[in-house]
């Protein structure tokens, strides 16, 4: 088919979600390279996202493109054989097992901890902020935390599980705020060390561990941002553990991003070149994993919250390219672009969701109490 044919294809695409090749609105799209066309439309999403990175086409606001596109579906229409067969591993393949589990680490949170600690601000928090009465990112980081431990019921001297914990901005919290002593796992070898110096001096035991691995009873066990990692063969297990570890008269609360509809695995590009081997729960799949084990006491979803988060790191991370650049090049500034405005678009468009669910093993005598 002559290139072209492409174009028209592409533009006539593009129309149903009212955006613009090359037009003047800040979410149509300028294409530089005319190769853009066929890639587009031969590789689906995947091709989308590299053919940017390569700086093939360029859109003011990628935040508000995706928006877009995300609405009218357009990923429907285009379908390849690699989004294909990438399905079709994730059904059969557990991309998450302990070993597989590992690459994620490797891959997304090694790449340096400055990266971070500029993108995410005083407690390298990296996962949804809480916005209802914050102004700034450190703050919303803040009040989040402070929601858990409120939903917990965080009290002085308890035993507590960070399942996931990051570089220990949490569990710092926790400790430092509300007097409890921590056990936080993580499988990222960068995060396990920046975390066991942010924590020195106060009663946390930070482990480079898998969950499956852990032993022992907690009071309260919390996960944040970590069960995005699991993927949908391993939530049973997930819960298991969680339910083994957490004493009779416990709370858990599991902090995720969820989607509209249940999946198997999540988009080619992300999977590539962000989070290798992620996929997003759905409420029926967090719901199976759970009965018969928990309670669920409190679902309470803040999904808009997270486009300001996103739109929050994008700022830092821009702002602060020059302190970077030595370390990564412009191709790599490019993917982080994408991967943060696409992000925002996702959850401004309400395609992904930010849910804190509170669990119990047998139910809170009568009833858990509304925290907001």
């Amino acid at each position: 088919m002559p290139r072209g044919k492409y174009q028209d294809k592409a533009e006539e695409l593009f129309a149903n979600a009212d955006v613009r090749i090359n037009g003047d609105r800040p979410w149509d799209i300028q294409v530089h390279d005319d190769r853009a066309y066929t890639r587009w439309l031969a590789d689906g999403t995947m091709g989308f996202g590299e053919s940017y990175m390569d700086g093939w086409w360029d859109s003011p606001r990628l935040d508000e493109l995706i928006l877009r596109l995300v609405r009218a579906r357009l990923d429907q229409h285009v379908r390849t054989l690699g989004m294909l067969w990438h399905a079709l591993g994730a059904r059969l393949f557990n991309e998450q097992t302990r070993r597989r589990s590992r690459k994620v680490g490797r891959q997304h949170y090694d790449i340096g901890n400055h990266l971070y600690e500029i993108m995410l601000g005083d407690r390298m928090m990296y996962s949804c902020g809480y916005w209802m009465e914050a102004d700034t990112l450190d703050e919303a980081q803040e009040a989040k935390l402070d929601l858990i431990c409120r939903k917990l019921d965080v009290q002085p001297g308890m035993r507590v599980l960070d399942i996931g914990c990051g570089w220990g901005g949490a569990a710092r919290f926790v400790a430092e705020k509300y007097g409890a002593e921590v056990v936080g796992v993580t499988i990222s070898a960068e995060q396990a060390r920046l975390a066991q110096e942010n924590c020195k001096g106060l009663p946390i035991d930070i482990r480079m561990e898998d969950y499956r691995n852990i032993d022992g009873k907690f009071d309260r066990i919390y996960s944040i941002g970590m069960f995005e990692h699991v993927g949908y063969k391993n939530y049973h297990t997930y819960m298991d553990a969680a339910r083994k570890l957490l004493a009779d008269d416990g709370r858990f609360l599991l902090h995720t991003i969820g989607g509209n509809y249940s999946v198997h695995g999540t988009d080619p590009w992300v999977r590539k070149y962000i989070f290798p081997n992620s996929m997003l729960p759905s409420i029926a799949q967090i719901g199976k994993a759970i009965e018969r084990k928990f309670v669920m006491e409190d679902w309470h979803n803040f999904g808009p919250d997270y486009d300001r988060t996103l739109m929050s790191w994008w700022s830092r991370f821009d702002e602060n390219w020059d302190k970077l650049k030595a370390d990564y090049d412009k191709r790599f500034y490019r993917m982080w672009k994408f991967y943060l405005l696409s992000s925002a678009g996702l959850f401004r468009c309400r395609e992904n969701q930010l849910w804190q669910v509170v669990l119990t093993p047998h139910g809170l005598p009568g009833g858990f109490p509304p925290v907001r």
